[in-house]
């Protein structure tokens, strides 16, 4: 009989090649957590994603699942993983769950945040995880910006995702906070194409730098052509924060 786990995973991505496994000499989340898992059950367990994040992304909440022919008490395993794994990667929560449990299917929403700063220096505690900008920024016209993203939307010029995959998602919320010299963006919908979130965020900081006018978001839209944005945002500044069920 097999038993299905899931687990809440945070990781620190600086040193990762993303979440999924691409070879043993590619460190990956998945990989790593692969790795403990297979040293606990004794032979090889493939541990689910409920998301594939890229490399240099951090996650506070992105969940998994995986299945064990044994029945192991969840505070226990979750102290053996932890005891295996690497410092940068920690299982913050364990649970069985019933075997129809996918946490990549299941999933109702997935929420994301992106850090910029903006002051001259920066943190030494905080530059892991924030994209740092010493130039000036409109951070008015960057929240007209955002709302242009909220909704519906054929989001090809925002992808560099495998070109028969459906490119039309809906953003549910889309928050713009300052603090300090802070700017945070707190990003929710049910699903995301690949580098979407970053290329959205460097979209709105070249809005900031007056490169885009906000109203000329609609336009980017409607050309679904990735030519049409600029950069993506570097992959330190953000993170999975959490994923609903």
């Amino acid at each position: 009989m097999k038993n299905n786990y899931k687990i809440i995973v945070q990781f620190d991505g600086t040193n990762y090649k993303g979440w999924q496994y691409q070879s043993p000499e590619i460190k990956t989340i998945q990989g790593e957590i692969s790795k403990a898992l297979t040293i606990i059950a004794k032979k090889k367990i493939t541990a689910y994603g409920s998301s594939r994040t890229d490399s240099g992304v951090h996650s506070t909440g992105l969940t998994a699942n995986f299945y064990l022919n044994i029945k192991i008490e969840p505070d226990s395993l979750l102290k053996a993983l932890n005891s295996l794994l690497p410092q940068d990667i920690r299982i913050t929560e364990c649970e069985l769950k019933d075997k129809s449990f996918n946490s990549r299917s299941c999933a109702k929403s997935k929420t994301y945040i992106y850090k910029i700063f903006f002051g001259q220096v920066i943190s030494p505690f905080k530059s892991r995880y924030t994209h740092h900008i010493t130039y000036p920024l409109n951070l008015n016209n960057m929240r007209k910006a955002v709302k242009y993203f909220i909704g519906e939307h054929n989001f090809s010029s925002f992808t560099s995702d495998e070109p028969n995959k459906r490119r039309t998602r809906e953003i549910t919320e889309f928050k713009m906070k300052k603090k300090k010299q802070e700017i945070i963006f707190i990003i929710k919908g049910k699903s995301f194409l690949r580098y979407m979130v970053r290329n959205i965020i460097g979209t709105i900081i070249d809005v900031g730098r007056g490169k885009i006018p906000p109203e000329h978001i609609h336009a980017i839209f409607e050309a679904k052509d990735r030519r049409k944005v600029g950069q993506a945002a570097p992959a330190k500044g953000l993170t999975l924060h959490k994923v609903e069920y």
